[in-house]
């Protein structure tokens, strides 16, 4: 389905991959979570220039299930980082219009992150400018492997059979359900992969790479990643029409 802001060639949905908060503080003799600080900068610059370009939907890769591998220590800094660094940023998320969402599995975290989540989340509902999603403890493999479980057990117990199961039908039962596939995917750090991110909803995303890390990345980088979008051609699996 097309969106709206295709015509103009902004893209409705960006989602983000932010690698090199570790490899920025590395650079500069610094701490590694001096670079995760410097990385909660930069989301704020994403998000502003997410509104300024009209943007709709801002997706941040922020913790993978695969980051509970790390050093105790450094999780629990990156959570509560997050949780304060976001809740310190609620009122003024609320005036510019920002409606903060959470995706991924929530169990993994304490009872006092899910308390911050849910306050995130319930302070900042009425915003209509642009949804602001933190993809937390989110893998998508994890993600699909919990959709076709329930799925699964619905068949066990007569609710469905299997000739109900469409893509339509997984792509609602999904975490991202209320949200549409992300346009672009853009991934800073110089890395070529999408390392477990939407990979059901990327099946069609545009995907834009840049060696730049992610503490640096700002407006002129993100306005860089839409204008590489804004030249692409989606045909979302259709054969192009020839020129007249």
């Amino acid at each position: 389905m097309a969106h709206k802001n295709q015509e103009h060639k902004i893209p409705t949905h960006v989602a983000i991959i932010m690698d090199g908060n570790g490899r920025w503080a590395q650079q500069r003799g610094k701490e590694r979570p001096e670079g995760h600080i410097a990385g909660v900068e930069a989301v704020r610059r994403a998000l502003k220039a997410a509104v300024a370009e009209g943007v709709k939907y801002l997706t941040l890769y922020t913790f993978s299930t695969e980051n509970w591998g790390r050093p105790k220590e450094e999780v629990d800094g990156i959570m509560e980082l997050f949780c304060r660094s976001v809740v310190a940023e609620t009122p003024e998320l609320k005036a510019q219009g920002v409606r903060a969402r959470i995706m991924g599995d929530r169990r993994g975290f304490s009872e006092k992150v899910n308390h911050y989540i849910d306050r995130i989340e319930s302070e900042t509902a009425e915003g209509e400018r642009i949804t602001l999603i933190f993809a937390m403890n989110y893998s998508s493999r994890h993600e699909l492997t919990e959709t076709f479980r329930t799925l699964a057990k619905r068949i066990s117990e007569g609710s469905l059979v299997s000739e109900d199961i469409t893509t339509e039908l997984i792509s609602n039962s999904l975490y991202s359900r209320e949200y549409p596939d992300p346009d672009l995917i853009i991934r800073t750090g110089g890395e070529y992969r999408l390392s477990n991110f939407l990979l059901w909803q990327a099946a069609y995303s545009e995907l834009y790479f840049t060696p730049t890390l992610w503490p640096d990345f700002n407006h002129e980088s993100f306005r860089e990643a839409l204008e590489a979008y804004a030249g692409r051609n989606r045909r979302f699996g259709l054969v192009e029409e020839p020129t007249k």
